[in-house]
């Protein structure tokens, strides 16, 4: 036959559930799988899943058949996932929309098949002789098949690396049509089938095969070693053929078909083989080949008591628009076969098209012995591909993937705490390979999406793109000898004096007080009664200096009013040292009230507190953190639904000063309450100090950046407990700064979930991110022109 119209000979006669009941008998149970990231798994990975597929597959039934099938398809992307409503995610939307990239769908199918007949014909038409057949009922042979089954997928998904799930009959006729309408869009077409040709639609199809054990090299291994990113001082892995999967960028199907034969069988029948060619092995150096392949596998089949005896095929069936690129495409596939030792068989004629034709799920079982390689399971399970493109969640941060550079969404937000139970971050990278650039991007989008943001800077890396949103932003700059304009002791009314926020206030006096002493519970609640008293006897104009004079003019009797010991709150040492923040003292000028500034703050979404000027003054940096604590927790703490993140930029410079970490990790403590998230940034771990307060707030941060760092990754390793494979992941970073495509390579780490991922963004959001230099300058000139961010990046990039 070389014309095959689909619905005159369609092969499903029934669907249950994601049971397919064959026109020729056979039953076939269909899933759909999830594989893990492409990069992400470790050479203990790929032996571990190697380890799950035998378990799943060694104890099903004799005469059944496994088929793995892994379709791979050139698509465009749409960007249909990307927002689409602010100036720059209308940048991003339009940049990527249309790239090409390769999309993966995998598929595991478990064959029952009719009077379990596994030994056909050389050539088996699956469209020959279809009769209507009345559909079997589900008797107990079929479900103790479903049964084994299931067992077998329970092994597989329990690896928490896969999951494959049951098809519905919608998705099984989807893929019925597909493949036997060529993947071609838009129409439904018949096959054509010629000794030449192999044509559905406007695609012609070819195929290569390993069929035999001739076509094996000395050994299969779980995984080998990928050339690209393996460098002089690591090894980074890949699965054995995975060159045969994503990266091979051509439309292809990779099919693994297993025959479950009766192991005696198919051992005695290897048996006779050596025999035959112990005979011949004098006549030609060919046999004497063969026979040692063959005794190899009968050796490892005798050595191991768990070995099964399977029968196997494996082929690649690839198209193109035009049958010459048939040829290019060939010639890949047999590159990549070559590194891994592997022979494929050609087929020609009427044998390729009984291959592409069993390679559908339901005619899979329809392979004669002479299309079959004999083999032990778990050399065969070598033989699958065990990973897949990067998985963008419904929600997230755009990154890009390693492999087509197309966007990916990485929930680093996690609201069901299904990776990590804290969301704070990290990131790490020296001066110069872009920290402030990843900062702008995470904290952009997450602003866009509702996140409220307070960034405490010292380099001046966040106002250019805060001007994107004039309505939204405020950024309170510290000056010499000027306040910020926070009054930590301003209320509104009496209402706003709750227990919480006397707690904060008697804290905040503690921290300026005896800032080496940690408060004990009598001083804590001597501070609090004096706070209580003070707004009550007076009823406005709240202030450090208000409280300052109210307690100097009571000093004498205050104490004995509130019955508070002297031992608890000494009055002489606490108006001597706060002398110096009130009337003509040194850092008076730091709690001057003119206006409470905070108001301004309390309705805007993006908070910069630029303290650049105040990076090396220890007093005034350390007074300004507990002000800048004081206003968010009036503020951005307020509403515990509201989601909010404080970033600390350039923390190194911070933690110079003592009890900067103490006060930051109270942050850490305070944001579990909260709805909210904190980040760092620093140009190396060691800068963070090797003690308990530096130990807890690691510990408290699950999601990791990591930018490129010559001087390597060893102490990053040690102190966050990455793995080894964490480690050749970062010592995989390359970045691309030339070309039309530049991007940035980054390690991410969610949890325990790693990989490496790509930063690519558009001209126009590159130019958002831009915090120096003369493009930086040129697109601020044209700022200060037209008051406009949107217009200035708009007439700069055009």
């Amino acid at each position: 036959m070389n014309k095959i119209n689909l619905q005159s000979y369609y092969p499903i006669v029934d669907i249950r559930k994601n049971v397919v009941f064959a026109n020729n008998g056979n039953i076939v149970l269909c899933f759909k799988g999830t594989l893990p990231e492409i990069y992400s798994l470790s050479e203990k990975d790929f032996e571990d899943i190697h380890g799950s597929w035998f378990q799943a597959v060694k104890s099903l039934p004799t005469g059944c058949v496994v088929h793995k099938q892994d379709i791979y398809i050139k698509k465009s992307y749409s960007s249909e996932e990307l927002p689409n409503n602010t100036f720059l995610e209308k940048a991003t939307h339009n940049h990527f929309k249309g790239r090409e990239f390769m999309e993966h769908q995998s598929y595991l199918f478990f064959i029952l098949t009719k009077n379990n007949a596994l030994n056909n014909s050389k050539y088996v038409n699956p469209f020959k002789k279809v009769s209507k057949k009345v559909v079997q009922e589900i008797d107990e042979h079929i479900e103790s098949f479903i049964g084994a089954v299931s067992d077998s997928i329970s092994f597989i998904n329990n690896s928490r690396k896969m999951e494959y799930l049951p098809m519905d009959a919608k998705a099984i006729h989807a893929l019925t049509n597909n493949f036997f309408n060529g993947f071609n869009n838009g129409f439904d077409t018949d096959i054509l089938l010629d000794k030449n040709n192999t044509n559905i639609g406007e695609h012609y199809f070819d195929t290569l095969s390993v069929n035999s054990e001739l076509c094996f090299g000395e050994s299969v291994q779980t995984s080998k070693t990928n050339e690209h990113f393996t460098s002089d001082d690591f090894v980074f892995h890949q699965g054995f053929i995975d060159g045969l999967g994503l990266t091979l960028n051509e439309n292809h199907i990779v099919n693994q078909i297993i025959y479950l034969d009766d192991k005696q069988k198919w051992r005695k029948q290897l048996d006779k083989k050596v025999d035959e060619l112990n005979k011949s092995s004098n006549f030609g150096s060919q046999n004497k080949v063969v026979l040692k392949k063959i005794q190899h596998i009968l050796d490892q089949i005798n050595a191991d008591d768990r070995a099964r005896v399977i029968r196997g095929h494996l082929n690649i069936i690839y198209w193109a628009r035009k049958a010459r690129e048939l040829d290019r495409i060939s010639s890949k596939i047999k590159t990549e076969f070559k590194e891994i030792d592997i022979i494929p068989y050609y087929p020609r004629g009427e044998e390729r098209k009984n291959y592409i034709l069993n390679s559908y799920f339901c005619f899979s079982s329809n392979f004669s012995n002479e299309d079959l390689y004999v083999t032990d399971l778990k050399h065969a399970l070598c033989l699958l591909i065990n990973n897949s493109n990067y998985k963008s969640d419904k929600t997230g941060i755009i990154f890009n993937d390693r492999e087509h550079n197309i966007p990916v969404l990485k929930d680093v937000w996690d609201e069901k705490k299904k990776r990590i139970k804290a969301r704070n971050f990290a990131i790490f990278a020296p001066t110069g390979e872009g920290k402030s650039f990843l900062a702008n991007n995470i904290l952009r989008q997450y602003f866009e999406s509702g996140v409220r943001l307070v960034i405490i800077d010292l380099g001046g890396s966040y106002t250019k793109f805060a001007k994107l949103y004039p309505e939204q932003y405020t950024v309170l700059r510290y000056e010499s000898g000027k306040n910020l304009g926070i009054n930590p002791f301003y209320i509104s009314n009496l209402d706003d004096l709750t227990p919480d926020r006397l707690e904060d206030l008697s804290v905040f006096l503690f921290e300026l007080f005896t800032s080496d002493i940690k408060a004990t519970k009598a001083q804590s609640v001597s501070v609090k009664k004096i706070l209580r008293h003070y707004y009550s006897s007076e009823s406005e104009n709240h202030s450090l200096e208000g409280f300052y004079n109210f307690i100097e003019l009571q000093q004498e009797d205050l104490l004995k009013t509130l019955k508070i010991h002297p031992d608890y709150f000494n009055i002489t040492s606490f108006l001597h040292v706060m002398s110096e923040y009130v009337g003509d003292g040194l850092y008076s000028f730091l709690f001057e009230v003119s206006e409470d500034q905070t108001y301004k703050i309390e309705d805007k979404r993006l908070i910069v507190f630029e303290l650049d000027e105040v990076k090396d003054n220890k007093e005034i940096l350390s007074v300004m953190l507990k002000l800048i604590k004081s206003a968010i927790q009036r503020t951005i703490w307020k509403n515990r639904a509201e989601k909010g993140i404080i970033l600390f930029d350039e923390f190194a410079k911070q933690l110079k000063f003592e009890n900067v970490l103490e006060s930051v990790e109270f942050y850490y403590q305070a944001i579990r309450k909260q709805n909210g998230a904190i980040g760092i940034i620093l140009q190396s771990i060691n800068q963070l100090p090797n003690n308990s307060t530096s130990a807890s707030i690691l510990e408290n941060t699950q999601v990791i950046y990591s930018l490129n760092n010559e001087k390597g990754y060893d102490e990053l390793q040690k102190r966050l407990n990455l793995s080894s494979h964490d480690l050749n992941q970062l010592k995989s970073i390359k970045n691309n700064l030339a070309g039309p495509r530049k991007y940035t390579e980054m390690f991410i780490k969610i949890g325990k979930e790693s990989n490496i991922f790509r930063l690519e963004v558009p001209k126009q959001v590159y130019a958002a991110y831009l915090t120096d230099g003369a493009e930086n300058e040129a697109i601020m000139t044209l700022y200060e022109k037209h008051q406009n961010m949107e217009k200035a990046i708009t007439e700069y990039t055009s």
